[in-house]
């Protein structure tokens, strides 16, 4: 019998008839630890950790302990890839909570699905991720939902705005998404498109992109990148002169992005999906635990990957119930939580959450927020009603 090594806590045994669920039960987090998304990926690492340690140390599942494994998936499609596969076929999961990129999910989340591996995707919010295929889920609300909320609430601070511009990073697939629900959004609301600019997300230097914005007379400008190339995105407008209202999408939903822009991150508008004010008991004891560590309110990413985790958990342990983990062959085990998943209801810190048959997220909250720096690092969300 070929055994897993106890002191690595992948928590199972092969044999030559089939692998067994020990304890702890493994999970895999695949998010993005390195590279320029690292920015949005570091919030998720801590969100998912603590759902791991809260679980745990209220019982587990049924008495068994969850155990993330933790898999670098960066920002490209290969290391997306490459995080799966380990996860899969080394660690054994039986689930995935990942990965941080909508252009990742749509390279690495077919490798899950034909393997039968469940997936939460905690931050991909492109228009068909759910329908990659039938293990594939998300917390993660579709742009389309929560975008157009974030123009609405720009046209309540300027009446008068009638130009947008619209800057996209060409070469990310949630930025190319997002930009188009956005540019029908703008059009819903009576809003010319004065021009729009693409860029790269490895992309520095925006005097090209930033002049067409000024020369084009534009009163509101609408960013869809990441949070490196966006935040110097914002700096750029503003240093070049720009003075209307900036408009930034889910990949400057992180106050990471304060250090990048600075200053000049002040005024930008967000429409997000989750507020530390949610007032439902999960959110609050989420919102307590994060404070408690960083001195801090927890933003949006951090609460997406708690979600998810948290997600995998409690149907794990509606399973338990019907039969203990321990007694599943893994393969079937992956087969019944994946359906488990998309039958429950989950009180998450985004609110009550579940999934139509597709896999897609069904949630009833919304917010817009506002960035209001302190000084040239430091700054916080300001949700708007």
């Amino acid at each position: 019998m070929k055994r897993v090594a106890l002191t690595v806590m992948l928590g199972l045994l092969a044999s030559a008839h089939a692998q067994k669920v020990q304890v702890p039960v493994p999970i895999g987090v695949a998010l993005a630890q390195t590279s320029n998304t690292a920015l949005l990926g570091q919030e998720q690492v801590i969100g998912a950790k603590l759902a791991e340690k809260h679980i745990n140390a209220h019982g587990g599942i049924n008495g068994t302990p969850i155990k993330l494994v933790f898999q670098d998936a960066a920002g490209d499609e290969n290391s997306a890839i490459n995080a799966f596969q380990n996860l899969i076929t080394k660690a054994n999961v039986v689930a995935i909570v990942g990965p941080t990129l909508s252009q990742q999910a749509f390279a690495a989340d077919p490798i899950a699905e034909r393997a039968k591996v469940p997936v939460v995707g905690p931050s991909n919010t492109a228009k068909g991720i759910p329908q990659i295929g039938d293990y594939i889920t998300r917390v993660s609300a579709p742009v389309a939902v929560v975008a157009p909320n974030a123009i609405k609430q720009a046209l309540k601070i300027d009446p008068k705005i009638k130009k947008v511009a619209v800057l996209y990073a060409q070469n990310d697939a949630f930025s190319t998404s997002e930009t188009g629900t956005f540019q029908d959004a703008a059009k819903a609301q009576g809003l010319n498109i004065a021009t729009v600019q693409k860029f790269q997300t490895t992309d520095t230097d925006f005097t090209t992109q930033v002049t067409a914005v000024l020369n084009s007379g534009a009163d509101l400008v609408i960013i869809s990148g990441l949070a490196a190339d966006g935040g110097n995105l914002v700096k750029q407008l503003r240093q070049l002169g720009y003075k209307g209202l900036i408009v930034g999408g889910n990949g400057l939903n992180t106050s990471n992005i304060f250090p990048v822009c600075q200053q000049y991150c002040d005024g930008v508008i967000i429409a997000q999906a989750y507020s530390p004010a949610q007032p439902s008991a999960a959110n609050q004891l989420f919102v307590k635990e994060y404070r408690a560590q960083y001195k801090k309110d927890p933003p949006q990413f951090a609460a997406q990957a708690y979600a998810g985790v948290q997600v995998v958990a409690d149907a794990l342990r509606a399973l338990d119930h019907q039969k203990k983990l321990s007694q599943w062959n893994l393969d079937d085990l992956r087969t019944a939580l994946n359906k488990q998943i998309l039958a429950g209801k989950y009180n998450t810190p985004l609110g009550e959450v579940r999934f139509d048959k597709e896999g897609e997220v069904l949630q009833k909250d919304f917010y817009v927020a506002q960035i209001k720096m302190q000084d040239a690092k430091n700054g916080s969300f300001v949700y708007l009603k």
